[in-house]
């Protein structure tokens, strides 16, 4: 389904949602000491915790 020629950013809570957690990654990212992040330290910033994969 199309966007309505009328919608907007702010009437899309998921897109302002992805939008603020890019800029908390940025964020995180320009005040990092070494070149990239760590994925502990996107999880810490996203807070999310990853789960650990089950052996089947």
């Amino acid at each position: 389904m199309a966007p309505s020629p009328m919608a907007s950013v702010q009437d899309d809570p998921v897109a302002l949602a992805e939008i603020d957690l890019c800029g908390e990654l940025m964020i995180a990212a320009s005040a990092a000491v070494e070149e990239r992040l760590s994925f502990a330290r996107i999880d810490e910033v996203l807070e999310v915790a990853r789960v650990p994969a089950q052996a089947n």
